[in-house]
């Protein structure tokens, strides 16, 4: 089947209902629409693994230049403001990731290791005492940020708000198909507190990636604030709310398959491939549009230029053409093969290492401690994004080793 439309049957991402379980939604879509349109929205999707890595390579016909969020208020060639050189093509992109990673080097993450794992204990080791807790408020929601707050040089002090803040940039209330207010205001509000930060650094620079940053220089080039302020954007959302959802995603899924957890607590060196089948199994970045630069002719349709196209990276990871079962949860996949969840291209994620160094410190300090657990009955909350999955509340009951 080619058709582009689904009737009566609507993909709708802002839909509360499509957030509690998108996946058999992604299996109609790659089975009877791979090309989808939903002209109410204003989007085109694209739902089937190799169409997806394609779309994510094909940065020639596939523009990021107006952003990679499906809401209208953060689509546009302002995007760059809040999401970097993420919402750039090349060589604008090039050239930013380039003095970037002049700051954010693989030394400079891996570097972090030891803070890690302190960070990691400092949390968890309160919260086994106490027998149930909940992950999300107690150790996921905090171990993200800190680590990003620490390269970036913010406070402790200033860390719960910034966090709070960030969650309120992703969250998005029902039957509202845009940003909304809230969300509006706390990037505001983030705005001006890294303006500040950038500026402090400029009069005395420290030894955190800030101040890497405002001295990073290619061939003479160096990073306005605007560039900077944009890049300390795209850590809070990209470098910690969505490791934050992929360690509360790994903890729900071993939780819902108790028989996968035993494998891990069995053998830890399994750890690496439990934050690998979560990536796959349900990662946090579901969804990453792009801007079409010319007609492009797909399934027997058209999608013409500037329409808005949508990457479905949660569908990718779940389509049977590549993952054996893919609908089983297995920590222990022999091939996990080659997942959707940062992207591909010239756009793949600068910080995968970081996401994966971040959840499998974590997660092996859990096991170590942890012969078994529970989610509780009640209490477990969602996120409602149209492009980051995972929780917002997940309580637990541990058994300590």
């Amino acid at each position: 089947m080619t058709s582009t439309s689904l009737e009566p049957f609507t993909f709708d991402p802002y839909d509360y209902g499509f957030h509690d379980d998108p996946y058999p939604v992604y299996a109609r879509l790659r089975a009877e629409a791979p090309l989808y349109h939903n002209p109410e929205i204003g989007f085109w999707a694209l739902s089937r693994h190799a169409d997806v890595i394609a779309g994510f390579k094909d940065n020639a016909r596939l523009s990021n230049a107006n952003g990679v969020s499906l809401d209208p208020a953060a689509w546009g060639p302002h995007a760059h403001r809040t999401m970097s050189f993420l919402a750039m093509d090349d060589p604008g992109h090039l050239r930013l990731r380039r003095l970037v990673f002049k700051g954010f080097t693989p030394r400079r993450v891996t570097e972090m290791t030891d803070r890690i794992r302190e960070i990691t204990l400092d949390y968890l080791g309160p919260a086994l005492e106490r027998g149930s807790f909940d992950w999300i408020d107690e150790l996921a929601g905090k171990l993200p940020m800190d680590v990003i707050s620490e390269l970036m040089g913010v406070p402790p002090a200033d860390r719960t708000e910034i966090r709070r803040l960030a969650d309120l940039l992703v969250h998005r209330e029902d039957g509202v198909l845009d940003v909304p207010p809230a969300a509006i205001d706390a990037a505001i509000k983030l705005f001006t507190y890294y303006t500040e930060l950038v500026a402090g650094r400029r009069r005395s620079p420290g030894d955190d990636l800030t101040s890497a940053l405002v001295g990073a220089e290619v061939d003479g080039d160096r990073l306005t604030d605007e560039e900077i302020i944009g890049f300390l954007f795209l850590m809070v959302v990209a470098g910690n709310e969505t490791t934050t959802k992929l360690l509360g995603n790994a903890l729900y899924w071993a939780g819902r398959n108790p028989a996968e957890y035993a494998k891990v607590v069995a053998e830890p060196e399994l750890v690496p491939d439990w934050v690998e089948e979560t990536l796959r199994y349900d990662t946090s970045s579901q969804i990453l549009a792009r801007s079409a630069t010319t007609d492009i002719e797909m399934y027997g349709a058209t999608i013409p230029a500037e329409s808005k196209v949508l990457l479905l990276a949660g569908s990718a990871n779940r389509d049977a053409a590549v993952f054996d079962d893919p609908d089983s949860y297995r920590i222990d996949r022999v091939n996990q093969g080659n997942l959707a969840s940062f992207g591909a291209g010239v756009h793949f994620c600068l910080g995968a290492h970081l996401a994966r160094l971040e959840a499998t410190i974590a997660l092996r300090e859990f096991v170590d401690r942890v012969r078994g657990y529970q989610l509780a009955d009640t209490g477990i909350e969602r996120v409602h994004s149209t492009n980051v999955r995972g929780f917002a509340k997940l309580p637990i009951t541990v058994e300590v080793r």
